[in-house]
This record gives structure tokens, C-alpha cells and sequence, in this order.
């Protein structure tokens, strides 16, 4: 299957290709190069070969003989959207709206979205499924339920969606993040050797390791047409839900000699619990083979060979938020958060 993978040069984009590479898909990238800065490791032996960018600026050209798109070039996380969030409604939403109707012109048969989580947002009910309520907190996971909204419908005998609300992704990437919650935290226990939670940490996050995410994309391409046709998924596993004081108590575990405190009741109040036995059920092939201790201890040993510093670690590169900041403090990207020529 030619498969065409946006946002390659990203955390979870430069996990996915070698796997899909590796079971004999032939994958091409596109990705505009905001975190081209951000390289941890030399982790991957073969990558896809990518076009250099901006996803509304592709054409039905760059589609040819393209039979699926995994789609994850946005702009991503809470702070980002914030930072403009016009911009953000332009790219996450119109932008990926505009690229699945391109897709489905194009011939594509496959469409494959990286949603989130996040869109539960706030959460009472207990474990929340793929039926429940959308109650999206900030930009970002506003234009994930919108993208959901404006694509599912385009859904016929030709073209086949499907959505993946990821839980929270942690672990190890040659393009890594420390702007998500068990890394950050991994990464202060090593560099300070304090985790100082300006949280009570009561909060319910489902997490989810980046390699089982691209699991889960993998699955999804091979699977039958009928299992994922038009289909939302959570993708994780039910036992990975975890209260935010739970993932800082596993890596104060993991980084001995590591001082943990928790602070008072945070004004982040999304918290939410997630059932993902649809997934882990329906999808075949489909299992995690991470939890949080497993990931924490992958972070360990990788910062000990690497022999990570603080320097490092608050690298603009590894964030989302300081990246984007500095591109348009230098006037690299323009307000529209294109290139400059």
C-alpha cells in the first residue's frame, strides 16, 4: 500500500514509517519543518522520504497513486493552540478538512486521523467510550471534535475515515517532546533531580506510548475495510489511566534520589478517565505493549546513555511552545505561520 504520512519530522511521525516501511508499504512524508532543530538520537535505521511542505498547501498532485493518509501534521498540544489560536482553527481544522476532501477527490481510499483524548476534556461519568459526550477545553481539542464533525460525513463505498482519539503520548523519540506530561516530568527527575507538582496531581490522564500508537495506525491501515470504516477508536488500554500524582510517583520510582512534592488544587481542571475496550476488541492485532513504569524506565536508560543534560532538556527543539515562539520571534514564519520568503 502506498501510504502518505504527514508530519514526519514530528515526535510520533518519525516512529511510524520505519514500522510500515518494515511490513512492505511504500511511505511518503510531507511535513512543513517547524522541528527540524529537535533530533535527541539516532533512532531510526530507514525513514520515508518527505516533501518539505505545509499541509494547505497540498495539491492533487502530491496525492498521485497515494492509497491512504495517516494524518498528524497540526499544530500541537494545549499551550501551542493557544499561542494563536486563529491560526490553529486554520491549520488543525480547515486544514486537515481541506486535505481529506483533496484525499477523497484524489482517489484515496484511506484516511486515517490523529484525534485526542482530549476532547472528553471534562469528564464525570466515569470511563468515557467513544459514544460519550465531546466537552473540548482549549483550541486544540476543539479542532479535533471539528475535524471529526466535517469528515465523518464524507465517508461513502470510496473513501474510508477513520479517527483515532490518542490518550496522552510518552517515550522515546529520536524527534522527542518534552512538553508531555510522563517525559517533562522524566526529564526534570533527571536534570533537577526534583519533581516540585504545582498540583494537588488528582487528575485522571490516560496515557499511551508512542510506539503503541503507531501500533494502533499500523492496524488500522491492514485491518479490514468494514472494522474501521467511518470508525472512532480510543486508542490505549483501560489499566493505563492514571492520576497525575500516580505517573510523578512512577518516575520519582524509576529516577532514585528524586525529591517529589505536590502543591494545591491546579486551574487546569480537565481530568478524565477512558475506556478503550472498543480497540482493544474490535481491532485486530491491536494490544499495548507499554504502561508508565515501562516507559519511565525506557526514559532513564536512554537519558543515561545520552548522558542528558539540563541544556538539553530546555532545548527549544524538545518543545512545542518555545519552538513556534522563537520561529516568529525571528520572523521565520510570518503571522500566518508560513514559511517567510
Amino acid at each position: 500500500m502506498k501510504v502518505l504520512v504527514t508530519g514526519t519530522e514530528g515526535y510520533l511521525g518519525s516512529l511510524l514509517p520505519p514500522l510500515l516501511i518494515e511490513r512492505g508499504h511504500d511511505v511518503i512524508g510531507v511535513d512543513t519543518g517547524y522541528y527540524k532543530v529537535g533530533w535527541l538520537y539516532n533512532g531510526t535505521e530507514v525513514t520515508a522520504k518527505t516533501l518539505t511542505k505545509d499541509i494547505r498547501n497540498i495539491t492533487h498532485e502530491d496525492l498521485e497513486g497515494v492509497e491512504a493518509i495517516v494524518h498528524m501534521a497540526e499544530l500541537s498540544n494545549d499551550p501551542t493552540g493557544q499561542l494563536s489560536p486563529t491560526i490553529t482553527y486554520d491549520i488543525n481544522h480547515k486544514g486537515s478538512v481541506r486535505l481529506a476532501t483533496i484525499a477523497k477527490e484524489a482517489g484515496v481510499r484511506r484516511f486515517v486521523y490523529m484525534s485526542s483524548c482530549s476532547v472528553y476534556g471534562v469528564a464525570t461519568e466515569g470511563d468515557v467510550t467513544e459514544e460519550s459526550s465531546v466537552n473540548p477545553q482549549t483550541a486544540y481539542a476543539e479542532c479535533k471534535t471539528l475535524v471529526e464533525r466535517d469528515v465523518m460525513p464524507m465517508a461513502d463505498d470510496s473513501f474510508s475515515p477513520t479517527f483515532m482519539r490518542n490518550a496522552t503520548a510518552f517515550g522515546a523519540s529520536p524527534r522527542m517532546r518534552f512538553d508531555i506530561v510522563l517525559n517533562n516530568l522524566a526529564g526534570l527527575a533527571w536534570t533537577t533531580k526534583e519533581i516540585k507538582m504545582t498540583s494537588d496531581g488528582t487528575p485522571w490522564r490516560p496515557l499511551v506510548h508512542a510506539l503503541d500508537i503507531c501500533k494502533a495506525i499500523v492496524c488500522a491501515l491492514e485491518a479490514p475495510r468494514d472494522v474501521v470504516h467511518a470508525q472512532v477508536f480510543n486508542v490505549g488500554d483501560t489499566s493505563n489511566n492514571y492520576r497525575v500524582k500516580e505517573i510523578a510517583e512512577i518516575i520519582a520510582d524509576i529516577f532514585t534520589g528524586c525529591q517529589l512534592s505536590f502543591g494545591d488544587s491546579g486551574a487546569d481542571n480537565r481530568s478524565y478517565r477512558v475506556s478503550f475496550e472498543k480497540i482493544n476488541t474490535t481491532l485486530p492485532g491491536f494490544k499495548c505493549d507499554w504502561d508508565a513504569k515501562r516507559g519511565a524506565q525506557q526514559l532513564f536508560d536512554l537519558f543515561t546513555q545520552i548522558d542528558m543534560t539540563k541544556e538539553t532538556f530546555e532545548s527549544r527543539g524538545f518543545t512545542r511552545l518555545k519552538q513556534l515562539e522563537y520561529l516568529i520571534r525571528t520572523q521565520q514564519i510570518d503571522k500566518d505561520f508560513f514559511w517567510s520568503k
